[in-house]
């Protein structure tokens, strides 16, 4: 802990900046040696996180009164993104007991386990055909992708607790997780924030975008990207098994041993079936995490699960009180108004700049901040209405391209690090993917995305002359 400490300590000592309070300059030393302590791991993540909540929130940093305090302090546990998470694992858990997440995996290696590349691309479809359909990319990777992902290292002897992960697990499930950011991006119905986005656009330029047009805006970097990734995270954080011709065989053997579907997974299907349905169809109508929930008692109620394996899993709590503490911190940067001082600190820089180096500049603000983010939603409401008013000021795009260029970036930043979306917290989680190897891939694979991101995007919206 004497490294996180250290570098909190001394941007503490270091005088506020101009037009920033001192409250927030320590709020941001604080947050800095939470993020440093999450990086270097010197105790579990969860503890940390609570341990800057209460620290903030007993020194009066974000809130004036105790009471107040204890109210922002606790804000995080009543995010409906944070039950989504947790109402993932116990999804997770039904797939376990009821033996449905095993088949449904061997389907899959009996159809493309081949090659272990061929379940990456695999699972990269498998995601983008449920992305326009299920407004919240927590609810599809948790209620979905992840559970039935989860289970396919099993088949191959890969396990993190072995010290199997890199046979194949973390390959596939890092995949599965960075396909999911980009499917975010490329369909307004794919992630809630993109509606919040739309709105604020059209109060900044006075245009409403379609969803054709969003999607046929982003459509050529979504492609690019979901044909690139696989094969990339392949080549830079390879598996060990790499072709396994006998799988596929050995997967049909064990199907015909398991014998016809029992009642509780066909249960468990329809309950899913039934979640999935809401989440396209209910969301003005019910919120994904009161679903998911639902559904999780559902599955108590109907024997998928029993109370005692809900209440006894141990990793689902700990993910539980890590993101709600992580997203409360996360928010206590845009409470104290460090946020917004940042981005505005960005606007007298941006009237010397020409316009590849003003595109550079804004939107790779606004897309690596995000590293101050735990929740897309926040970062949407915080700091696109600021960088959209900064962005349409400068000449040489339209005000409407410039304000696409900045919404499109919402679901590719979540690859950035474990916690800017609530499906990273969900791999994250599994074990499979190590501390480091997260933290590096998410750095290598953000610069990638943002390379090809703007190397395809401004062009083709100038083109299409938006």
């Amino acid at each position: 802990m004497v490294i996180p400490l250290a570098l909190g300590g001394a941007i503490a000592l270091v005088p506020a900046p101009a037009g920033l309070t001192q409250n927030a300059w320590h709020y941001f030393a604080l947050f800095v040696t939470i993020i440093a302590g999450i990086i270097t791991e010197p105790m579990p993540p969860a503890a940390l996180g609570l341990a800057g909540v209460i620290v903030a929130a007993a020194l009066g940093l974000v809130r004036d009164t105790p009471s107040q305090g204890a109210q922002w302090a606790l804000s995080g546990f009543a995010n409906p993104t944070v039950w989504l998470i947790f109402a993932g694992y116990m999804f997770t858990l039904g797939y376990t007991e009821t033996g449905l997440g095993r088949r449904i995996a061997l389907h899959l290696v009996r159809l493309l386990g081949h090659r272990t590349l061929g379940l990456g691309y695999a699972v990269t479809l498998a995601d983008l055909t449920l992305a326009p359909f299920t407004a919240s990319a927590t609810a599809r990777s948790a209620g979905t992708i992840y559970p039935i992902v989860r289970h396919i290292p099993e088949l191959y002897g890969s396990s993190p607790d072995a010290g199997t992960a890199r046979r194949i697990g973390a390959y596939l499930l890092y995949t599965a997780m960075a396909a999911s950011t980009i499917t975010s991006s490329m369909f307004i119905t794919a992630l809630a924030p993109n509606t919040l986005a739309i709105s604020i656009i059209e109060q900044a330029t006075g245009e409403r975008v379609s969803w054709l047009t969003w999607f046929k805006g982003f459509a050529p970097v979504g492609f690019t990207l979901l044909l690139l990734v696989p094969s990339v995270l392949y080549w830079i954080y390879p598996p060990e098994v790499r072709r396994s011709p006998e799988a596929p065989r050995w997967a049909a053997v064990e199907l015909r041993q398991m014998g016809p579907m029992s009642s509780r997974e066909i249960t468990l299907l329809a309950l899913v079936c039934g979640a999935l349905t809401l989440w396209i169809t209910a969301t003005g109508y019910i919120d994904p995490a009161l679903t998911a929930v639902f559904v999780v008692l559902l599955m108590v109620v109907l024997g998928v699960v029993s109370w005692s394996d809900v209440v006894g899993h141990a990793a689902a709590w700990n993910v539980l009180i890590w993101f709600g503490a992580l997203v409360t911190l996360a928010g206590g940067l845009a409470d104290t108004g460090f946020v917004r001082w940042t981005a505005q600190s960005l606007s007298p820089a941006l009237a010397q700049l020409n316009l590849v180096e003003a595109v550079l500049v804004i939107v790779g603000a606004f897309f690596f901040l995000h590293y101050c983010f735990a929740s897309i939603t926040a970062h949407t409401s915080t700091l696109l209405p600021v960088f959209v008013g900064l962005a349409i000021a400068v000449p040489g795009l339209s005000p409407l391209t410039w304000a696409l260029l900045l919404g499109y970036s919402l679901g590719l930043m979540s690859i950035l690090t474990s916690y800017a979306a609530g499906q990273n917290v969900i791999y994250y989680g599994s074990g499979f993917i190590a501390r480091r190897e997260f933290w590096a891939l998410g750095l290598m694979m953000g610069v990638l995305y943002f390379v090809i991101y703007l190397s395809i995007a401004v062009p083709w919206l100038t083109f299409l002359d938006l």
